[in-house]
């Protein structure tokens, strides 16, 4: 081996620069060397520098291993996400040899991809910089899933330049930039980049290796994901092996419950009768209510928490009947849930059927009541039969009423026939409701409905009326407007009665909604002199009693002349000078009974209104009054 070979060993050994092997040519040519030595040595010398670019490259690459299997490490104990990729941003920046490095993650929610670990940087703005997807270098990374790098991003027209990245790029100095996507699969999650204040190339081993660490970096994030998921597991396992250990019972539940419900439909049981069974296997309070299902109708037939309450719909074909509520349970076991959801199930069941019952009793109720309505010379024995069966008490006092749909003040009859057919069927479905549970009688007649309805003890037929029309109305949330007839006692004795009864109940509707008064209930007792005309039984002294009867009542107790006094008033024109003249009497006089009588009728007793019926009273009482003076 020649002396120069040795000293290009000597230059590898030492790791001396690239210029140092240019030196033993240089000799060599200055000692006369000739034309093959010289070759030789060129040949040595190229020979050896590329031993050194080999070297070079494994010390390299050494170290970029080295650097990737402490990464790997650093996974392999994840206990602190933010110090994995601190320390993968860290020697990503260490084996670049760049100022600055850093990672940004996306944000699905926001649509953009955010800094989450700088190293090297020293712009507060920077490190709190979010980009937008598409807008910048890493912006346009996080869209493509591709690498991206610049010598002098703020000569680089490829990206899209915003007044808010400029700005914070700007703060840092930066001027080359290397971003490479972080990703999960097809899925980017962030970027890795590596910058200088300075202009440089990244060469194609660099952008490999910021891959590298890149890939590092997904790993640790959705590592973290999996153990966040595993632990979450767990605890879910925990907690689903504390219910089994609390509730080893509760197959067995599930078994008593579905026997005891089974029993219940085979035995006739009733809604009441399912809630309190349950109430019993789960431990807690079950009610049934027509309301307050939404969200449970929404989950598709499945039991669902509300506050510290379970839910489960009670619906059947679509239309939603109410809910089982439980209270007192609000760590339910699953299987307790399906088992009030089976509760549910069982509850439409028996409602369906008990719908079903009490139509066809309301169809028979109807036709009931038309019986008695068309055809009094049927069998009374019969009737009473019929009566029996339908709970209805045929020996007390009833009243029929003639009910309406009135909204917005118009009639039925200005609606279009569907709306009027609609109203009449869910004005006839509530009156047979109600009929029911008052154990009377209804039936669709004549566009609208008519019941017969037994009155309660001390009720007249006016109160039952207003009952009725405020019963009536708040079901449908309609205005119900409801007339009265006046008592019939003991109906089936006095068949002949109640068509009569109801042509007056019929008028008194006529009269309520002539006078404006839709959505109340009235009987004729109610409408002053018009009710007198409308009754069938022409109560004069009732009448007479209603509209003046205080102030007969009072000339009795104290011997006064109150009564004259408004003769003499009314004849007068109401003219308190008149009056005295008619009377003899000092006008003070005539003022002090008139305010006399005002507190006993009240002060709108000189109203047009009241006025009139008051002088139809007094000439009624009048002409009473001559028939009995003998």
């Amino acid at each position: 081996m020649s002396h120069e070979h040795v000293s290009y060993l000597e230059l590898l050994t030492r790791g001396a620069a690239t210029e140092a092997y240019d030196r033993p040519v240089l000799l060599a040519r200055a000692s006369g060397a000739g034309p093959e030595a010289l070759a030789e040595l060129e040949e040595a010398k190229q020979l050896a520098l590329r031993v050194r670019a080999e070297l070079e490259g494994r010390r390299r690459r050494e170290a970029e291993l080295s650097a990737l299997f402490a990464t790997a490490h650093d996974l392999a104990g994840l206990r602190d996400l933010d110090a994995v990729l601190r320390a993968i941003v860290q020697r990503a920046r260490a084996l670049l040899g760049t100022e600055c490095a850093y990672l940004s993650l996306n944000d699905p929610a926001a649509g953009d991809t955010y800094m989450r670990v700088t190293e090297g940087s020293v712009s507060a703005r920077f490190q709190q910089l979010r980009l937008g997807m598409g807008e910048g270098l890493g912006g346009l990374v996080a869209q493509t899933a591709r690498p991206y790098v610049t010598d002098d991003y703020f000569d680089d027209a490829r990206f899209q330049h915003t007044r808010t990245i400029d700005t914070a790029v700007r703060d840092e100095g930066l001027v080359a930039i290397l971003g490479v996507p972080l990703s999960l699969g097809s899925q980017v999650i962030g970027v890795l980049f590596a910058a200088d204040r300075r202009a440089r190339v990244f060469e194609r081993e660099q952008v490999a290796l910021l891959g590298s660490f890149a890939a590092h970096a997904a790993v640790a994030i959705d590592t973290a994901n999996l153990l966040a998921e595993t632990r979450s597991a767990l605890a879910e396992l925990e907690r689903a092996n504390d219910i089994i250990r609390e509730h080893s019972g509760v197959i067995e539940r599930a078994s008593e419950v579905h026997d005891r419900l089974s029993e219940l439909v085979l035995h006739g049981g009733g809604v009441h009768d399912v809630a309190h069974a349950v109430s019993e296997v789960l431990g807690g309070t079950v009610e049934f209510t027509e309301e307050g299902a939404g969200t449970a109708r929404r989950a598709g037939g499945h039991a669902v928490r509300e506050g510290d309450d379970w839910v489960a719909a009670v619906s059947a074909g679509g239309e939603t009947l109410g809910a089982l509520v439980l209270h007192g349970q609000p760590d339910l076991d699953p299987v307790d849930q399906r088992t009030l959801e089976r509760a549910a199930l069982v509850t439409s069941l028996l409602l369906l059927a008990r719908r079903s019952a009490g139509e066809a009793e309301q169809r028979v109720r109807g036709e009931l009541l038309d019986d008695l309505l068309d055809a009094p010379d049927r069998d009374r024995r019969l009737l009473k039969e019929r009566a029996a069966r339908l709970r209805t008490d045929s020996e007390a006092p009833h009243v029929v009423l003639a009910a309406r749909i009135d909204r917005a003040g118009g009639t039925a009859e200005q609606d279009t026939g569907g709306r009027e057919s609609a109203d009449r069927q869910r004005l006839w479905s509530a009156a047979t409701h109600l009929a029911a549970t008052r154990h009377g009688l209804a039936s669709a007649r004549d566009g609208g409905t008519v019941l017969l309805l037994p009155l309660g003890p001390g009720e007249s037929a006016a109160e039952l009326a207003r009952q009725t029309a405020r019963s009536l109305g708040g079901t449908l949330r309609e205005p119900v407007t409801v007339g009265a007839s006046a008592p019939v006692r003991a109906p089936l004795d006095h068949l002949d009665q109640l068509a009569v009864a109801y042509e007056e109940a019929r008028r008194c509707l006529d009269a309520l909604r002539l006078l404006h008064r839709a959505g109340q209930g009235a009987a004729a007792e109610d409408l002053g002199f018009l009710g007198l005309l409308l009754a069938d039984g022409r109560d004069i002294g009732g009448f007479v009693d209603r509209t003046v009867g205080q102030v007969v009542a009072y000339d009795r107790r104290r011997g006064t002349d109150l009564i004259r006094t408004m003769d003499a008033y009314f004849a007068s024109g109401m003219s308190p000078a008149r009056t005295k003249d008619e009377l003899h009497v000092h006008v003070n006089t005539v003022a002090q009974r008139l305010e006399r009588i005002g507190r006993l009728l009240g002060p709108d007793w000189q109203s047009p209104a009241r006025a009139l019926e008051i002088q139809l009273a007094l000439r009624l009482h009048a002409l009473a009054d001559a028939v009995t003076t003998p």
